[in-house]
């Protein structure tokens, strides 16, 4: 199949881009500037932004499958703030599907995240929700995948338990209580390709993580362990946490705000995880802490 993925030059996008190479189909990705990010062999490029209709739909032509991949990160403050996140994930998705729409491409499979609702606690969850309802009305024929939190090389999840939990002692809001479910990244693009591949998932919305649950604080201390560091949690009440970041967050180039103190009391874990849908199970995905071992050798 000739596959275009739209946000194919981020971290999932990479990912993805080589194991559809792999299983033989032609890839294109679309990002803002393609050519200044390292892509598998084989892969072809077009230029264009997902908030800007005209820009990117000329790539759409004579595809079989898009892939809507394009988010920004729930994990820290976006640059111009909230309304970035309807921009980006609710407006790109209303192009991506009028390109897709107007160029005949039958399939859309839409990357979303764990939670998704037009009335959730966060703008992020949010925009993506409302972005789901846009590719249910549309014409095509569509996957959704709500993944919970995706990690590995290239991947922000481990550079962020670092910067919310340092080695040794550690302050954590509500004491780190927050619930992860962390899926590997190459099991997340087996997913994906599945989902391109295979058309008995179409119509379907699809609930996406890891084999384990583990609490930030555990997260934290598989983390740092991988390096020789412990960590020892100070619990820190999440109302205090909430003053804090919601005051950072004014300050200019403060990482995290009051949404991502939303964010960390809503835990990131399926309430059924629905990867047996793509021929696989819980115990033969990878866990953060073999990933960990793997990348410390």
């Amino acid at each position: 199949m000739n596959v275009l993925v739209v946000g194919g030059t981020g971290f999932v996008g990479t990912h993805l881009a080589a194991e559809l190479l792999d299983r033989g189909h032609e890839v294109t990705v679309l990002s803002r500037s393609p050519e200044d990010e390292d892509l598998p062999p084989g892969v072809e490029t077009a230029r264009g932004d997902v908030t800007a209709y005209d820009s990117l739909q000329g790539a759409f032509e004579g595809k079989d499958v898009v892939i809507n991949l394009v988010a920004l990160s729930p994990l820290f403050k976006p640059s111009g703030g909230n309304e970035k996140h309807f921009e980006v994930h609710l407006g790109g998705t209303e192009n991506v599907v009028k390109a897709a729409e107007a160029h005949g491409v039958p399939k859309l499979v839409q990357m979303s995240a764990i939670h998704a609702d037009p009335n959730g606690p966060t703008a992020y969850l949010r925009a993506k929700g409302e972005a789901e309802q846009v590719v249910r009305d549309s014409g095509l024929d569509w996957v959704m995948l709500r993944p919970t939190v995706v990690f590995g090389d290239g991947g922000e999840f481990i550079p962020f338990t670092k910067t919310v939990a340092l080695p040794y002692v550690t302050p954590l809001p509500g004491g780190g209580e927050t619930q992860f479910q962390p899926i590997w990244i190459g099991d997340m693009a087996s997913v994906l390709a599945d989902a391109v591949e295979n058309d008995e998932h179409v119509g379907h919305t699809y609930q996406i993580g890891g084999p384990e649950t583990l609490t930030l604080a555990e997260i934290a201390k598989q983390v740092h362990g991988a390096s020789g560091r412990s960590v020892n949690v100070v619990p820190i009440p999440m109302a205090f946490a909430g003053i804090g970041l919601t005051v950072g967050g004014k300050i200019p180039g403060f990482p995290m705000g009051a949404d991502q103190y939303r964010g960390l009391q809503v835990d990131l874990s399926t309430s059924d995880n629905d990867v047996g849908a793509f021929g696989t199970r819980d115990r033969n995905l990878k866990t953060l802490g073999a990933y960990l071992r793997d990348s410390s050798r």
